[in-house]
C-alpha cells in the first residue's frame, strides 16, 4: 500500500526553500534577497498549517495502525505555527543583520532546516521520528549558534552548546532505549498502554529511563539544575539567533516533555508528578532570582527564559488537560515575548549599544519605539494585565489551583503560589530596565535608527502580546482543542 506524505508538505515546503537558498545566493548576493526568499518559504508553509487548523480536516498520518510515525493535528499545527511566526520574525531581523557575512545563504537555510525540524518533532508519535527532528532542529541551532566565527564568545558559545547538547541527546536515547527494551515499542502511545499493563510495581530499568528522559530533555528546556549552558550560549550567540533558541528550541523542548510525559508514560504519573513539582518550583526560583543579579541584558533575558521554563511545566505536575491547555497558552504568548525583547537588542547591538543594562540608560529619548515596546514586552513577561502574559499565566496557574481540590493533591495549591511570588519577584528586575531607560539620563542624547525590518519584526511581537492580551478566546479556544488532542494520542 502507498503511503500518503501528504502530513509532510509543509516540512517539505521548508526543505525545498532552505535547500534553494545557496543556489539563490549564486545569483543574488543580497542579504536581503535571500532573507525575502526564506519569509515566501515560511509564509506558504504558515498557510498551509493555518488551513488546516481552520478547516479541521488534516492529512492521514504517515505510516499504518501499527506503524505510524508521523501525524499532523491541530497539536502539532499550532506548534508548527508558533515555530514559523518565531522564524519569521528572526528571519526579518536578520535581514540586516548578517549583510555583510558571505555565508549568508547557509544562515538563513539553517534556520529553515532548524524550523523544519521542530516541525518534526510537534508531529512525532513514534520516539524515532521524535528523537531524528530534535537532532535536525539541534544540529541546526549547534551551526547557528557558532555562526560569528570570528568572535571568541560566539565560539565558546558553539563549542559549550555542540557539546552539552550532543550529552543531552545521548542521556535522552539511552533513556529511549531502556523505555525500548521494556515495553517492546517505540509508538509513544504503544508505550503507554504496555506500561499501563504492567501493575503497580515499577522495573528499576523503567526508573532509570524516567531519570534520563528528564535530564536529557531537561537540558533542551534548560530546566534546573541543567541549566547552566543557556545564559553562556544566549550571550555569545548572534542576537537574533539567541531570540530563536529561547522562543522556538525551548518550546520544542516542551513538546517532546509533553508527547513523552503526558502521553508515553501518563499511566505511571504518579511516579513522576512530585518530581516535575519540585523541577518546576526550582527551575523557576533559580531562574528569577539569578536574573535579579545579571547585568548584562541578554544573560538577564536568559534567565528569565528558564525561570519562564519553570512555569510552563507545571502542566507536566498538575498533568490535566485544563493545565496543557494554560502551558500551550503561555508558550505562544512567551514566543512574542521573549522573542520580541531579544529583536531589540539586536537591533540596539546592529547599532552599537552595549549589552550591560546600564547603556540603556536614556533609550527613552533616543528610540522612543524601541523603547515603549521593550517596556511593554517586559510587562508583559512579568504578567501585567492586559498585556499577554497576564491572561496566559492566569489560565496556568489556576490550572494548578483547581488541580488542588483533588484529594492527595493539596501540593499544587503551593505550587500555583510559588508561581504568583516568582511572577512579582522577576517584576523586579524587568522594572529595573525600565527605569533606565525612562527616569536615568544616558551619556548622550543621540538619536537611534535601526533599519526597517528590525523595526518590523519587533512590531510584530508587541501587536501579537497586545492583541492576544486584548482578545485572547481565538487563541484560547484552539489551545484548549490542542490539548484534548494530545491526550487523545
Amino acid at each position: 500500500m502507498a503511503i500518503d506524505y501528504s502530513a509532510l508538505y509543509p516540512v517539505m515546503v521548508m526543505v525545498v526553500f532552505a535547500a534553494a537558498l545557496p543556489a539563490i545566493h549564486a545569483v543574488a548576493k543580497s542579504s536581503r534577497v535571500l532573507a525575502g526568499v526564506s519569509l515566501v518559504g515560511i509564509f506558504v508553509t504558515m498557510a498551509l498549517e493555518l488551513m488546516y487548523i481552520v478547516s479541521g480536516e488534516y492529512p492521514a498520518a504517515i505510516g499504518g495502525a501499527s506503524v505510524e510515525l508521523l501525524r499532523l493535528d491541530v497539536f502539532a499545527a499550532l506548534f508548527a505555527l508558533v515555530f514559523l511566526a518565531v522564524a519569521f520574525y528572526v528571519v526579518l531581523a536578520s535581514a540586516r543583520y548578517v549583510e555583510k557575512d558571505r555565508h549568508q545563504a547557509e544562515y538563513f537555510s539553517l534556520i529553515l532546516l532548524a524550523t523544519a525540524g521542530m516541525m518534526v518533532v510537534a508531529m512525532a508519535v513514534d520516539l524515532i521520528t521524535l528523537f531524528a527532528g530534535l537532532e535536525v532542529a539541534s544540529i541546526s541551532s549547534f551551526a547557528l549558534t557558532a555562526f560569528r566565527k570570528k568572535d571568541k564568545r560566539g565560539a565558546e558559545a558553539g563549542a559549550k552548546y555542540y557539546v552539552i547538547g550532543g550529552l543531552s541527546s545521548a542521556i535522552a536515547l539511552y533513556g529511549i532505549s531502556l523505555l525500548y527494551g521494556i515495553t517492546g515499542t517505540t509508538n509513544i502511545a504503544g508505550i503507554n498502554t504496555v506500561l499501563a499493563g504492567m501493575g503497580s510495581e515499577l522495573d528499576i530499568a523503567l526508573l532509570l529511563a524516567i531519570g534520563l528522559l528528564i535530564a536529557g530533555f531537561g537540558f533542551k528546556v534548560a530546566l534546573v539544575p541543567f541549566h547552566m549552558w543557556a545564559p553562556d550560549v544566549y550571550e555569545g550567540a548572534p542576537d537574533p539567533i539567541a531570540g530563536l533558541l529561547a522562543a522556538g528550541s525551548k518550546k520544542m523542548g516542551m513538546v517532546l516533555l509533553f508527547k513523552v510525559f503526558l502521553v508515553g508514560l501518563i499511566a505511571i504519573k504518579a511516579d513522576w508528578q512530585l518530581l516535575a513539582g519540585v523541577l518546576a518550583v526550582l527551575t523557576m526560583t533559580v531562574g528569577n532570582v539569578i536574573a535579579v543579579q545579571q547585568t548584562n541584558i541578554k544573560r538577564m533575558l536568559a534567565y528569565s527564559s528558564v525561570g519562564q521554563a519553570g512555569y510552563m511545566i507545571i502542566a507536566l505536575a498538575v498533568a490535566t488537560p485544563y493545565a496543557v491547555e494554560g502551558s500551550i497558552f503561555h508558550i505562544i504568548t512567551h514566543a512574542f515575548m521573549k522573542g520580541g525583547a531579544f529583536m531589540i537588542v539586536a537591533a540596539l547591538a546592529y547599532v552599537a549599544l552595549g549589552e550591560n543594562i546600564a547603556n540603556y540608560k536614556g533609550l527613552a529619548k533616543r528610540a522612543p519605539f524601541l523603547a515603549i515596546s521593550m517596556t511593554l514586552l517586559l510587562f508583559a513577561l512579568a504578567g501585567i494585565p492586559p498585556l499577554s502574559g497576564f491572561v496566559s499565566k492566569f489560565v496556568l496557574f489556576s490550572a494548578a489551583i483547581d488541580a488542588s481540590q483533588i484529594a492527595d493533591q493539596n501540593w499544587m495549591f503551593w505550587l500555583a503560589i510559588a508561581a504568583i511570588l516568582n511572577s512579582a519577584l522577576s517584576l523586579y528586575y524587568y522594572v529595573r530596565v525600565i527605569k533606565y531607560m525612562y527616569v536615568d539620563e544616558g551619556s548622550t542624547k543621540d538619536r537611534i535608527k535601526v533599519p526597517w525590518s528590525m523595526t518590523a519584526a519587533v512590531a510584530i511581537c508587541v501587536i501579537a502580546t497586545i492583541v492576544i492580551g486584548v482578545w485572547p478566546d481565538p487563541v484560547i479556544d484552539v489551545c484548549e482543542q490542542a490539548a484534548r488532542a494530545l491526550f487523545a494520542g
